[in-house]
């Protein structure tokens, strides 16, 4: 397992991450339990060093496992907050909340100072208005975290954490998801932050093996992400995809990886497995890079990606 340097924080992570939403069954449907714990132990035997978890994911299921599991002399562990499971969920910024939130969140996660919390997709007035953004600066230097950041949906998100000088930036980027990283590159690179990207396989589209009449269970989020032709016409898109795989690129699944560590500016990329069999897969699949993906085939992308109506 290679690492990269994360960001001006200067410590190395692992180039890849493990995050526990897909683990949680809030994402996807139900997992084994008994398969949870040895999927991160086996995520620590293949190098793993970050874990990226939520205090919502599994009612806070997943930050106890992670504190059970893991060293916290080897490991970082990076949690979000600002999510409240009320029915409906909404969301809360305030200090007084994140505090109750992070104080729960040390608790589960048995560790005097978390490495990195990131607020949960908040939208960009919690981060140039009201105290979110002071209180963790406080929280930092009062030693109780690292590091701090955001988690953002969108552009004008992102936008505003580099506004507030926030360590970290976890983004969504792929290869049918790339523009708001890309726009935001110059950026990123001279203010040093660090870059988690995550939906690095778009919920599992870029594997390839949906067929056009794919259905989801109730409680799989993706029975809401997609209307049948949205989904139809992503399936289609896919043979610009198709077209990377060959020689040391074994699968579509490779290829969108690489893609996303092929590109610098990211410290680390989260993968959302579900087992031990997905996570061993992903991990073999990097290949002995960089390069990560040949000269041919970087230049050749955007005119392929961009005839599949995909804008880099």
């Amino acid at each position: 397992m290679r690492t990269r340097r994360f960001g001006r924080l200067g410590f190395e992570v692992s180039e890849l991450s493990l995050g526990t939403w897909g683990l949680s069954g809030d994402a996807y449907g139900p997992v084994y339990e008994a398969d949870l714990e040895r999927v991160v132990e086996l995520a620590v035997e293949l190098g793993v060093t970050m874990f990226e978890t939520s205090d919502v994911y599994g009612g806070g299921a997943m930050e106890k496992l992670l504190g059970d599991v893991l060293d916290y002399r080897t490991t970082q562990v990076v949690t979000k907050l600002g999510t409240c499971r009320d029915e409906p969920p909404r969301k809360r910024f305030d200090a007084a909340s994140l505090k109750d939130a992070l104080e729960r969140s040390r608790d589960r996660l048995k560790r005097e100072t978390i490495d990195v919390v990131l607020l949960h997709n908040p939208p960009a007035a919690a981060l140039r208005e009201g105290d979110a953004v002071e209180f963790l600066r406080a929280e930092k230097h009062a030693g109780r975290i690292a590091a701090w950041g955001v988690s953002a949906g969108d552009k004008s998100v992102a936008s505003a954490a580099i506004d507030q000088s926030a360590d970290v930036l976890e983004l969504a980027y792929n290869l049918f998801s790339a523009r708001t990283l890309h726009e935001l590159t110059d950026r990123l690179a001279q203010t040093d932050t660090a870059v988690m990207a995550r939906s690095v396989l778009a919920h599992g589209l870029l594997v390839g093996h949906w067929s056009v009449n794919k259905t989801f269970f109730e409680h799989d989020h993706r029975s809401r992400r997609w209307t049948p032709d949205a989904l139809r016409y992503r399936i289609g898109q896919l043979q610009a995809v198709r077209q990377m795989v060959g020689g040391e690129i074994l699968t579509m699944r490779a290829a969108a990886l690489r893609f996303v560590l092929a590109n610098q500016v990211v410290s680390t990329a989260v993968l959302g497995v579900r087992s031990q069999t997905q996570l061993r897969q992903l991990v073999r699949e990097v290949g002995e890079g960089p390069e990560y993906l040949p000269d041919a085939v970087l230049a050749a992308l955007p005119e392929l990606l961009r005839r599949a109506g995909i804008e880099l």
